[in-house]
């Protein structure tokens, strides 16, 4: 029985994944040292199929960069804009930072490699460092109103933003020595909650 349009779509759509979460794997550990060829052998596939998929390294590290950016500032704008108290807002920004760094430690992996990585295309590298600005902007916004109203630490705000940011930029270091440790003993969020408590 020939496979139908969906079927061919299906395939399609779940390969490009696959070859996706492989070269994550691969660039988070690697860095820009890493191949097509790589991905491949990390995907278990032939590096002619993940060539189909994407034209070049470039092609495929832009795409995962651009992927990932997406995931690990999703939700950036509702807190920014949200009608709740801000404290609620800052709970909920720093629990979700803190779970995402816990479930997807290579997207952060390989953010930093982009920031770090002087080879790194010029205009992924400006993307990442303006995602990270936008960031640590709606963290220091959610810290001083919370401040204002009493219910934050007081105190600089931006050193609070860059005591939250070092520590998870320090677990992100903390996967690349000792993943299973990582997994294992990995903070819970109300610890860094607790930083910005009054």
């Amino acid at each position: 029985m020939p496979r139908t349009h969906e079927t061919y779509q299906r395939i399609h759509t779940e390969q490009r994944a696959r070859i996706l979460e492989a070269a994550r794997r691969v660039f988070a550990r690697k860095g820009l040292d890493a191949t097509v060829d790589d991905v491949a052998a990390e995907a278990g596939i032939s590096h002619g199929l993940a060539y189909l998929y994407f034209a070049n390294k470039a092609a495929l590290f832009s795409e995962l960069v651009s992927e990932d950016l997406q995931a690990s500032t999703g939700g950036l704008e509702r807190f920014a804009a949200a009608h709740t108290p801000p404290m609620d807002r800052l709970r909920q920004m720093v629990t979700g930072l803190v779970e995402s760094r816990r479930d997807h430690p290579e997207h952060y992996r390989l953010l930093t490699q982009v920031l770090n990585d002087e080879t790194a295309p010029g205009d992924l590298r400006e993307q990442v460092a303006q995602r990270g600005q936008a960031m640590r902007a709606v963290l220091r916004g959610l810290i001083a109103a919370g401040q204002a109203s009493g219910e934050a630490a007081a105190g600089d705000p931006d050193q609070l933003v860059r005591a939250i940011f070092a520590s998870l930029d320090g677990l992100t270091a903390w996967h690349a020595a000792d993943p299973e440790a990582y997994h294992r003993d990995f903070p819970d969020a109300e610890i860094f909650l607790r930083m910005l408590r009054p």
